[in-house]
């Protein structure tokens, strides 16, 4: 298909997994407001193959490689600086406040996870082509938390508080933590209830939950 034959949409697919491509390109054909352009497994292909095709959508995965770097926010953040009439879509299975952040604070429009339906993604896909954004309802509730609070940005973790962290996540008591780092069992309790505030979250098992997801310790 030439360029002047192309109608809907020019989208493009950025992702490691072939059959996962595939099946996004087969769903993504039975639209005619939609069309696949191009599609590319790593963050230099994709960047190569976005001067290529022109599209007026990347879809991106946030993982392109085994690694545990996510490079789609690296694909996001350059495609945004150096196609600013491109607009980047994520599509992910990752789904964690943290994330959501970044991938807004990249560049990317919208931010939905693989288990939407197809209806939904050609919507999204459709509404950041326009310039506005798309998320679903569990990304959109992280980003209203997070423009709605204090400063906007998730509060980052001290060195110390990683420190108890790690030991929590080893099982560690308050008491033994304060041995280990040769502080009070009552700063050890502060420290915890900072890195339980900072997370988001209720206990300190989801604290070390999250935090591992997030590769903090």
């Amino acid at each position: 298909m030439t360029s002047a034959e192309v109608t809907g949409v020019r989208t493009m697919l950025v992702d490691d997994h072939a059959l996962l491509r595939e099946g996004i390109r087969s769903l993504l054909a039975r639209e005619a407001s939609i069309s696949v352009v191009g599609e590319a497994d790593s963050y230099d292909a994709a960047l190569a193959e976005v001067i290529r095709c022109r599209p007026d959508v990347v879809v991106v995965d946030l993982k392109l490689t085994a690694g545990t770097e996510y490079e789609g926010l690296r694909l996001i953040k350059e495609i945004a600086d150096r196609h600013p009439g491109v607009s980047s879509l994520v599509l992910t299975t990752f789904l964690d406040d943290d994330l959501v952040v970044r991938a807004v604070k990249a560049g990317a429009r919208g931010y939905v996870v693989k288990d939407v339906d197809t209806t939904e993604l050609v919507r999204a896909i459709q509404a950041v082509s326009g310039g506005g954004s798309a998320f679903d309802p569990r990304s959109a509730a992280i980003v209203l938390r997070t423009v709605s609070g204090d400063g906007g940005v998730p509060e980052a973790l001290t060195e110390r508080e990683r420190e108890v962290l790690r030991l929590l996540a080893d099982g560690l008591a308050n008491k033994r933590i304060g041995q280990t780092l040769y502080i009070s069992e009552s700063t050890v309790k502060f420290h915890i209830r900072n890195i339980i505030r900072k997370l988001g979250v209720s206990k300190r098992t989801d604290a070390v939950y999250i935090a591992s997801k997030r590769g903090l310790i």
